[in-house]
């Protein structure tokens, strides 16, 4: 896995306050994204040991609710096994930090993914530019959802395939 970045104190990307890798590689090249630069999976930087310790220090802190993944994809071929590797290892040494995932990809075709028993939300779909609203909660575009996959994985929760949501559109 590559990364472009580690944002720390981030209020953007998920409830709280939270750290942020953006990781290198996503397929999906979204009109007028946010960060074109991430596509390329060998752009960035090789994700070491000394960027997994500086997102554990961030971690270690008390006020820092968790972690969000986005990219680029955090679901792209070249960073799924780091990525569930890693969200395994901090769901492991922070039971109480949330995780976060930022993906192009839509709810119906990852929620069986093996690493969903990792993430607290995500939030689906493409970007798409005819659809932006800057005043949404989480997501850029109006057809992206803001998923508790918790709850929408929880037992008693008989139909898994339609999302319950982290939260409504706007505050």
């Amino acid at each position: 896995m590559r990364y472009h970045n580690i944002t720390k104190d981030d209020m953007l990307n998920g409830d709280g306050l939270r750290v942020v890798l953006w990781v290198a590689g996503c397929t999906h090249c979204c009109k007028e994204c946010q960060n074109p630069i991430t596509w390329d999976p060998d752009g960035g930087l090789p994700f070491d040991e000394a960027a997994k310790k500086e997102i554990f220090d961030q971690l270690d802190k008390d006020y820092i609710s968790g972690i969000t993944f986005s990219g680029g994809d955090p679901l792209h071929p070249a960073n799924r096994l780091a990525v569930r590797g890693l969200m395994a290892e901090i769901k492991e040494k922070y039971p109480k930090k949330t995780i976060w995932m930022y993906t192009g990809d839509s709810w119906e075709n990852i929620m069986y993914y093996p690493m969903m028993q990792y993430v607290d939300v995500v939030v689906d779909g493409e970007f798409h530019i005819e659809e932006r609203d800057v005043t949404l909660l989480w997501k850029g575009s109006k057809n992206q959802r803001v998923i508790d996959v918790r709850k929408t994985l929880a037992p008693e929760n008989t139909d898994p395939s339609v999302p319950v949501l982290h939260c409504r559109d706007y505050a």
